[in-house]
């Protein structure tokens, strides 16, 4: 993702200094004007340009966005995980001897690995601990308001992680945007070097003040 961004930052650059110095190198200007680039055909590549900026910038803070709802959602999810393995651990204690209790709580087997199924047994948990169990758990210490901030902790890891799965959609929706903008911006460029080309068979060191490295 690094070498990407590089990359298009680079090709941004490259597309804005050749389109401002055929505007402000005088030799180019002419002779690219021959051939059909006069200042309304470099202004719609400059606009072009402009637009393509955007649309990278766009792109750039909707991915810095999702990496802070990310963040965000990790931290909740580290908070939720560690508050539960205490709890779970106390009422594997607790009910070691009552698997029915401990299939009503969902702590009878391993604790799952995927995501989905793991929040299912932690919300399993905290929510079917009943007035009776709570008072069992009193031995070790575990009270209602310990089990109400477990509650408490799950609306914030699906709300933490609602805002994720949004900014993925909204990055997603923001990268094609982008490589869309960059196609045009390409096809474009392509047309110009061509033409380029052409204009400045002649003085192909020229061409170097276009962004393109001169050939040996």
């Amino acid at each position: 993702m690094k070498n990407l961004r590089t990359s298009e930052i680079g090709i941004l650059e490259q597309y804005g200094i050749a389109i401002e110095n055929v505007k402000m190198q005088p030799v180019i200007a002419k002779e690219m004007e021959g051939l059909g680039y006069c200042s309304t055909k470099i202004e719609e590549g400059a606009q072009l340009l402009v637009a393509t900026k955007n649309a990278y910038n766009h792109n750039q803070r909707e991915d810095n966005e999702t990496i802070g709802t990310f963040a965000i959602f990790k931290q909740e999810r580290e908070a939720l995980e560690l508050l539960y393995k205490q709890h779970r651990k106390k009422a594997k204690v607790i009910f070691r001897k009552n698997p029915e209790i401990l299939r009503q709580i969902g702590i009878d087997g391993k604790m799952p690995a995927a995501y989905v199924k793991k929040i299912g047994t932690i919300q399993k948990f905290y929510t079917e601990i009943d007035p009776g169990i709570l008072q069992k758990l009193a031995v070790l210490k575990i009270t209602d308001r310990d089990i109400t901030q477990g509650r408490s902790q799950l609306q914030n890891v699906e709300k933490a992680r609602a805002a994720y799965l949004r900014e993925i959609g909204e990055s997603q929706d923001a990268t094609k945007q982008k490589d869309a903008a960059f196609a045009k911006m390409d096809d474009w460029m392509r047309d110009f070097y061509a033409v380029a080309n052409i204009a400045l068979e002649d003085q192909p060191q020229l061409m170097e003040a276009l962004g393109r490295k001169r050939k040996s």
